[in-house]
């Protein structure tokens, strides 16, 4: 029987557990060659001695269940370590195909206590981590359409979060982080799509070793549940998007979780003002904007629980 992503090869980074492990096994499974990348700290704040166990852990398990893997256990926000985590792919496989970008951490503070080593390692592990892999297979995918001609296979997905969209109260770091991953992925997919090559990004609710606090007290799954909030519900689509099933979509923002996927709407125009002068007047926009906001309900936000349908015990 042939798989959706048989003869293709695939990387995940931060593999060695939680959503990059399943997602890592999900290609798998569907006939792809994995590198599993992981670091392999054991803080979910990045701290602690790297380790290779996790992602030898998981290449086995690949392996023996009859896929063929492969560890790599550097640091994606080193942009050396990127360039290798590519070229080991190239190397072992022939060709890269699918770029699964997942590794992360969190450092939480409110803005106004936040270290600027806590701002920028969360920068470097998300938004670096994830624009190192992009620059290199993206140069690989490049150099592959211009030998062949024409377009070759390629597909990114990318690790975002509803911060973005909702922010989040002690995450600024993180948030910022994941609206500037969905930039880097919009301007991806436009940049590649002559090569072939597709980009989007996902946002996961899932309960794994980073977000076990933020999800304590929801939706506990009962006795022989499976968990809504498993990283299993998120890996499907992720081997969807891989696959060549998805070759016309590009550049998409999706909400992810139990038995979910939201398509992220682009910004729209929420409303409009116009002067009726040459220029607008201190007064002129108090009149048109204090009115307008005053006729929102009080402390209106993004109710991220709500659109997920999350709710606590």
């Amino acid at each position: 029987m042939t798989l959706p992503l048989d003869g293709l090869s695939a990387i995940v980074t931060g593999a060695g557990r939680g959503l990059g492990r399943a997602e890592a096994l999900e290609l798998a499974r569907l006939g792809a060659s994995v590198v599993v990348n992981d670091y392999g700290q054991p803080g979910r704040d990045g701290s602690g001695r790297s380790s290779a166990a996790p992602a030898d852990e998981v290449a086995e398990e690949i392996c023996t269940a009859g896929g063929q893997a492969v560890a790599h256990h550097g640091d994606i926000a080193d942009f050396a370590d990127a360039r290798e985590l590519v070229a080991l792919a190239v190397e072992r496989f022939g060709k890269l195909d699918v770029l699964v970008n997942n590794a992360g951490i969190l450092r939480d503070r409110m803005v106004f206590s936040m270290a600027e080593e806590e701002w920028d390692s969360v920068i470097r592990v998300h938004l670096k981590g994830h624009f190192n892999t992009v620059r290199f297979a993206s140069a690989h995918w490049r150099e592959r359409a211009k030998a062949a001609g024409g377009p070759v296979y390629g597909r990114i997905v990318n690790t975002s979060s509803e911060a973005f969209l909702a922010g989040s109260a002690g995450q600024p770091n993180y948030a910022a982080a994941k609206g500037g991953i969905v930039g880097l992925t919009t301007s991806t997919a436009a940049a590649l799509a002559r090569y072939g090559v597709t980009a989007n990004a996902i946002c996961p609710r899932a309960r794994t070793r980073m977000t076990e606090d933020v999800f304590a007290g929801y939706q506990e799954p009962a006795e022989g549940e499976l968990d809504p909030l498993a990283p299993e519900h998120v890996a499907p689509l992720v081997g969807y998007l891989a696959a060549p099933a998805a070759a016309g979509v590009t550049g998409q923002v999706f909400v992810v979780h139990g038995g979910l996927v939201a398509v992220v709407e682009r910004p729209r125009i929420a409303a409009r003002f116009d002067t009726e002068k040459e220029c607008f007047s201190h007064d002129e926009l108090d009149a048109l904007l204090t009115p307008h906001f005053a006729a929102r309900p009080a402390g209106e936000t993004f109710a991220a629980t709500e659109v997920l349908g999350l709710r606590r015990e």
